[in-house]
């Protein structure tokens, strides 16, 4: 909207000041650097100040001053109001005070609204709509179909699927509201006629009357024919359990896996993805499909006479949750999980799991091994090197733990563990157990 508010005095016809549309677009733009230049040095610290020692009430009128301010820095160039207020709150939204200001303005946000679209709907010129229904509703069904097939093309160019590129398509294909504001502004600088105002105002209306319907028809379509493909919704787990269960069937559960198969240890995989169950069968795996984090699924898979359960799905979220399903209905079965990140251990640590191990943390000591050995020093002594980090980042992993509510602390207790481990190497290398790998290199 901002460019394109910014944008209408080019294509006006006049100016009631007599500058050039040029001459205000200009002034435009220089306006909209200068209120992001001033809102990045100025106002947001200023906005800090005020958040720290005002009160609530001072913080959301000095948010109100800004978007006021900026709107009458647009009218004194001779632009539209609209525009600083647009830009102002788009400044705003992006400061770190975006959720701070939903809360406030969020009592008046649907009054406010409402209010907006009651001015639009009486605004709407009714006589019209009987005097050409034909061509309004044409219109309001054209603009539908041509902003459905552009969003159906721009969702699966992005990569979603055809059933998610057409709920966009539909969900989005309605004229929006900030269509009345444009055709507002583009009337009042003598671009559109107040009549092809009108009737635009009035087709972008019936559009938005038309989504509700379009989304009933859409989905019972749509629903019919994904009835027909949809796969089942897990796999019936047949036969004896297995003493181990692996939830999650991609590289990382697939290495386990081969290992247990290997050692000639019987498991049950459960996946959540059908074409990733579909693509490893095609090797001879033996793959269930399913959510693990639904509990029949996990009785389904005979989980209660399981021995171990191996927690090796990706997703951050879908572990968490099924590790929590798993702890409250099968408690003393123990969980040997796989961790994203150090939040994602602090999360599963708090369900009581205690075997945990990170993602890529094994594999990077590995070639952090290699690059040590790379630089000169010994094949023990770079072992050493890489057990003493280990060892160190085990106890750091605890000690952060048990701060990682505090940022503050978190922070501190970081820099804390860099230096002791940087005590502890030189240490080693005083005693001679570690060489200085640059001095290895060297010799």
């Amino acid at each position: 909207m901002i460019p394109l508010i910014a944008l209408l005095p080019v294509l006006a016809p006049s100016t009631t000041s007599g500058a050039s549309g040029w001459v205000l677009a200009i002034k435009g733009v220089a306006a909209i650097v200068l209120v992001i230049v001033v809102s990045r040095l100025l106002i947001r610290p200023i906005l800090k100040v005020v958040a720290r020692f005002g009160g609530r009430e001072v913080f959301t009128a000095a948010a109100l001053l800004v978007v006021v301010g900026a709107a009458l820095l647009m009218e004194v160039i001779g632009l539209s109001m609209s525009l600083g207020a647009f830009l102002a709150g788009v400044l705003l939204a992006d400061s770190e005070f975006r959720h701070e200001l939903e809360a406030d303005v969020e009592p008046f946000k649907g009054l406010l609204l409402g209010l907006f679209f009651m001015a639009v709907g009486m605004s709407a010129n009714l006589a019209l709509l009987a005097a050409h229904p034909i061509p309004v509703l044409g219109v309001a069904l054209g603009l539908m179909l041509l902003k459905g097939v552009v969003l159906c093309a721009v969702a699966r160019v992005a990569g979603n699927g055809n059933e998610d590129a057409q709920r966009i398509a539909i969900l989005l294909a309605q004229g929006g509201e900030f269509a009345f504001v444009l055709f507002t502004a583009a009337q009042t600088v003598g671009i559109l006629a107040g009549e092809t105002a009108q009737f635009l105002v009035l087709a972008v209306t019936i559009s938005m009357l038309l989504a509700p319907l379009s989304f009933v028809v859409h989905e019972r379509m749509l629903a019919r024919w994904l009835e027909r493909k949809k796969p089942p919704e897990f796999d019936l787990i047949d036969g004896p359990g297995n003493p181990v269960i692996i939830a999650g069937y991609g590289r990382y559960g697939q290495i386990i896996s081969r290992v247990l198969r290997m050692a000639g240890i019987p498991f049950t995989a459960l996946e959540t993805s059908y074409q990733q169950v579909d693509f490893v069968r095609k090797f001879g795996a033996k793959v269930y499909y399913g959510d693990a984090s639904r509990l029949e699924l996990l009785e389904s898979a005979k989980t209660g006479d399981a021995k171990l359960f191996v927690l090796a799905i990706d997703d951050v979220e879908a572990s968490v949750k099924t590790a929590a399903l798993v702890r409250k209905h099968f408690p003393d079965l123990p969980i040997l999980a796989r961790a994203r990140n150090r939040v994602h251990y602090y999360r599963l640590r708090d369900l009581d799991i205690d075997a945990i191990e990170r993602d890529t943390f094994l594999s990077s000591l590995d070639t952090a091994r290699q690059a040590l050995e790379a630089l000169g020093l010994e094949p023990k002594q770079a072992a050493r090197a890489v057990e003493l980090f280990r060892a160190h980042d085990k106890r750091q992993l605890e000690v952060q733990y048990a701060v990682r509510q505090d940022e503050a602390q978190l922070i501190q207790t970081a820099a804390q563990a860099a230096a002791q481990l940087q005590e502890l190497f030189e240490s080693d290398v005083k005693e001679g157990q570690v060489a200085a790998p640059l001095q290895s290199a060297k010799a």
